[in-house]
C-alpha cells in the first residue's frame, strides 16, 4: 500500500478560525516504509536500555574493590556489550533495507539509497508552558490549553509525516513555529523543565537536552530525509520522474548543507558536520546519476559524438561517487554508516565506469572515420575526452586507422570488463546488496555486453597488447548544485499571538503584572501622548494629570482599554478608544517593563545514552538595569527642561546563542572577546 493513503488520524486540529494543518500518515498503517519504521523505534528503545544497564555496570566497576564483584561486572559487561553489537547491526540492516523506498514500479533501475527519519519521544508541553504564561505573562494559563494542545499535536503528526510535498510543508510548519515557541517561551536566563530526546539515526543512541535548538535541528533533518525518501520514489522510468528525483535529491542537499552550517555543535553524530558532509555528496551524486538516466532514458543512439557524450556523463557519475566511496571511508565518520552503503557507492563507481569505457570503444570501433565525416569535429572530440592521449597515439592517426581505433577500443572494452568484473565481486561481499535481485542483473547484463563485443574482435595475440587506458574527462551537460531550502514558503500564525507582539512580549522580556489605571481626564486631556505600532507606550507623561496620579508610568505599555485588548491596537485604535470615556471615567491597563538582575545561568546537562552527564552549555546571562530617573514635568511646558539621561550600566555578557535572530532584552552587545558567538551558527 502506498504511503500517503488517505487513512490520516481522525483528529484535525484547528489552527484559529480559517486554517487547518494536516496530520502526518497513520502510524498504524501498514505499509513497508511504516513497518520499517516502527522497526526502528522499537530498536532505539533497546538500545537506550543497553546502554543503560552498560553505563550501570561500569559504574558498578569503578566504585567497587571486591575482585568476585569485579569479576561478575565484567561477565555482564562483556554480555551487555554483545547485545548492543546485535542490535546495531540489526539498525544498520534497517538502514540498508533501501528497497522499501523505491517506487513500487521501479524494475529496471539500480537502487538509490534514502536517510531514514530521526525518532523521538513524545513530549508533554502543558505543564510547563502553563506555569510560564501564569508566572512571565501574568495571564491565566487555562485559556491555553487549546494552543498547547495544537502545538502538541503538531508534533506528534511530524513523527510520521506522509512520503510527500505535503509531509515536507508539515515539517516546515513545525519548524517555524518553533521559532516562536522558542521566542515566548525559551529565555536564555533560565530553562523550562522540558526535555527533547531524538535518537541518532544511525546508530540509535539517545540525545536528551533542554535546549529547543536539538528540537530544530532535528526537524531539519528529517525535512532533508523526508526530501531524500521523495526522491527514491520517484518513477525514473519517466522524464517527468527523474525530474522530480533530481529535484528531490538537490533540495535534500540544500537542507542538510543548511544543517551542517547552522547548527555547528551537534550531539547526535547523524548531525555533526563531517556526516553532514558525506551526506550531502552523497544526494548530489545520486542526482547526478538520475541525470544520466534521463539522458538514456530513450536510448543512446549508436553514433559517434552521441556515443562520446554519454561516455563523458556515465564517468562524471562515476568520479563522484568515488569522491562519496573516500569520504565514506574517512574515519570517524566510516564507523557510523551502513557498510552496505559504502559497498554500494563503490560498486556504482566500478559499474559507471565500465560504461563509460563501453561508449568509448563502441565509438571507436562502430564508426570509421568517412569521407563525408567532419575529420576536425571528430578529432577535437577526441582529444577533448582524454586527459592525455596514449604513448605514442594522435587523435587524428587514431581517427585514420582503423587497426589503431579498434586497438584502442579493445583496450577500453578490457577495463569495461574488469570494471564490471570488480562491481560484481565487490557486490557479492555485501549480504544485502546480494538480496538485491536487479542490481545483480544489470551488473550481469552490462558484462555480458562488454564481453561479447570484445569476443567479436579478440584475436590470437590479444594477450601481447598492454596498451594502458588513459584517464577520461569527466564532464556532464547539466551541473549540479544544492538549493537553498526555503523554510519560509510555509506561512504560519503563531499559536501564542493572543500574548501580545512578539517584538515586545517574549521569554526575554520581563513584565510587571497588569495594572489597572482609572481616572477621569480633566477638559477632554488626557495628559499624555502615545507612541509606537502594537502595543502603545505611553510618553511625555504630565505627572499632574489625573492618569499620572492613578498610577500611570512613562513609559508603560497599554494593553486594555476598558476590557478591550488592545496588544495588537495602533495609536489610532486606541485613541478610538479613549474617546467613548464619559463621566465615569476610563479604565486603563497597563504593564511595565521590569528591571533586570544580573543571574548566574544553571548549567545544561546533556546525557547520551543514559551516561554520565556532561555540561554542553555553560553560559552567563546578565540583564542591564535600566536606571532612568523620573524627570519633573510641568503641565504643558513650552520648551524642554534639562534632566538627567537614562544610563545603562556596561557589561561583559557570555550568552546563551539564540537559534532566533534578534537582539537580548535590554539591547546589551557581546564583548568584543565574544563576537565569534553567531546566534545562526551554534547549537547546545
Amino acid at each position: 500500500p502506498s504511503d500517503s493513503c488517505p487513512n490520516y488520524i481522525a483528529k484535525i486540529c484547528t489552527v484559529h478560525s480559517n486554517g487547518y494543518f494536516h496530520r502526518g500518515c497513520n502510524p498504524l498503517a501498514q505499509t513497508g516504509r511504516s513497518k520499517l519504521q516502527n522497526s526502528r523505534a522499537l530498536l532505539n528503545q533497546q538500545i537506550i536500555k543497553e546502554m543503560r544497564m552498560r553505563a550501570g555496570a561500569e559504574n558498578l566497576l569503578q566504585a567497587t574493590s571486591n575482585n568476585k564483584v569485579r569479576e561478575m561486572v565484567l561477565l555482564e559487561l562483556s554480555y551487555v556489550n554483545s547485545n548492543l553489537q546485535l542490535l546495531m547491526e540489526e539498525l544498520e540492516g534497517l538502514n540498508s533495507s533501501v528497497e522499501v523506498y523505491q517506487n513500487e514500479n521501479e524494475m529496471l533501475s539500480i537502487p538509490l539509497i534514502p536517510l531514514g527519519l530521526k525518532e523521538t519521544k513524545e513530549v508533554d508541553f502543558t505543564v510547563a508552558f502553563k506555569d510560564f504564561i501564569l508566572e512571565h505573562y501574568s495571564e491565566d494559563s487555562s485559556n491555553y490549553e487549546t494552543e498547547i494542545a495544537d502545538l502538541m499535536d503538531l508534533r506528534q503528526a511530524c513523527r510520521t509525516p506522509s512520503r510527500t510535498e505535503a509531509g515536507v510543508d508539515l515539517l516546515m510548519n513545525y519548524f517555524n513555529q518553533l521559532g516562536f515557541v522558542e521566542n515566548r517561551f525559551f529565555s536564555p536566563s533560565r530553562h523550562m523543565g522540558i526535555f527533547f530526546t531524538w535518537y541518532d539515526s544511525f546508530t540509535g543512541v539517545p540525545v536528551c537536552q533542554q535546549n529547543i535548538s536539538l528540537e530544530k535541528a532535528s526537524i531539519l533533518f528529517n525535512i532533508g530525509a523526508l526530501y531524500t525518501q521523495i526522491g527514491t520514489r520517484c518513477d525514473r522510468q519517466t522524464k517527468t520522474g527523474l525530474g522530480n528525483a533530481i529535484d528531490a535529491f538537490q533540495k535534500a542537499t540544500g537542507v542538510l548543507n543548511h544543517l551542517k552550517e547552522t547548527f555547528t555543535h551537534t550531539p547526535s553524530y547523524d548531525m555533526s558536520p563531517a556526516m553532514l558532509g558525506v551526506l550531502v555528496k552523497l544526494m548530489l551524486a545520486q542526482a547526478q546519476e538520475c541525470v544520466f538516466e534521463r539522458l538514456s532514458l530513450s536510448g543512446i543512439c549508436n553514433e559517434y559524438f552521441s556515443l562520446l557524450k554519454m561516455a563523458q556523463e556515465a564517468a562524471k557519475v562515476s568520479e563522484v561517487y568515488g569522491l562519496v566511496h573516500n569520504a565514506m571511508n574517512q574515519p570517524p565518520v566510516k564507523e557510523n554508516f551502513p557498510s552496505s552503503w559504502s559497498y554500494m557507492t563503490q560498486v556504482k563507481l566500478e559499474h559507471y565506469r565500465s560504461l563509460a569505457d563501453y561508449f568509448i570503444a563502441t565509438a571507436l570501433i562502430d564508426h570509421q572515420l568517412g569521407p563525408n565525416d567532419d575529420e576536425d569535429k571528430q578529432e577535437k572530440s577526441l582529444s577533448q575526452l582524454y586527459d592525455a592521449m596514449p604513448e605514442g597515439l594522435v587523435p587524428l592517426t587514431v581517427l585514420k586507422a582503423k587497426e589503431e581505433r579498434i586497438r584502442l577500443g579493445k583496450a577500453h572494452l578490457r577495463s569495461a570488463i574488469k570494471c564490471h568484473e570488480e562491481a560484481k565481486r565487490i557486490c557479492s561481499l555485501c549480504r544485502n546488496l546480494k538480496k538485491i535481485n536487479i542490481l545483480q542483473e544489470i551488473l550481469s547484463v552490462a558484462h555480458k555486453r562488454s564481453f561479447d563485443k570484445y569476443s567479436e574482435h579478440e584475436k590470437e595475440d590479444d594477450f601481447m597488447d598492454f596498451l594502458e587506458v588513459p584517464d577520461i574527462i569527466a564532464k556532464t551537460e547539466q551541473k549540479l548544485e544544492m538549493t537553498a531550502p526555503h523554510l519560509s514558503k510555509v506561512k504560519v500564525t503563531d499559536f501564542f499571538q493572543r500574548l501580545g507582539p512578539i517584538s515586545v512580549f517574549s521569554a526575554k522580556q520581563r513584565w510587571t503584572v497588569p495594572r489597572t489605571v482609572h481616572f477621569i481626564p480633566e477638559d477632554g486631556d488626557l495628559g499624555f501622548t502615545l507612541k509606537g505600532g502594537s502595543p502603545v507606550q505611553v510618553t511625555c507623561l504630565d505627572p499632574l494629570c489625573a492618569a499620572a496620579n492613578a498610577g500611570m508610568k512613562e513609559g508603560d505599555y497599554i494593553v486594555s482599554v476598558e476590557g478591550k485588548d488592545c496588544k495588537w491596537l495602533g495609536v489610532v485604535e486606541v485613541l478610538k478608544l479613549f474617546k467613548g470615556v464619559n463621566v465615569k471615567g476610563i479604565e486603563v491597563q497597563v504593564v511595565s517593563l521590569q528591571d533586570h538582575t544580573s543571574a548566574m545561568m544553571n548549567k545544561s546537562a546533556t546525557y547520551s545514552g543514559g551516561l554520565p552527564k556532561t555540561y554542553s552549555m555553560i553560559c552567563l546571562a546578565t540583564g542591564n538595569e535600566n536606571n532612568g530617573k523620573s524627570r519633573k514635568v510641568t503641565k504643558k511646558l513650552s520648551f524642554l527642561s534639562w534632566g538627567s539621561k537614562n544610563r545603562q550600566k556596561s557589561v561583559s555578557t557570555i550568552s546563551l546563542p539564540s537559534a532566533v535572530a534578534g537582539s537580548s532584552e535590554s539591547g546589551e552587545h557581546l564583548s568584543v572577546k565574544f563576537n565569534h558567538f553567531n546566534n545562526e551558527s551554534s547549537l547546545y
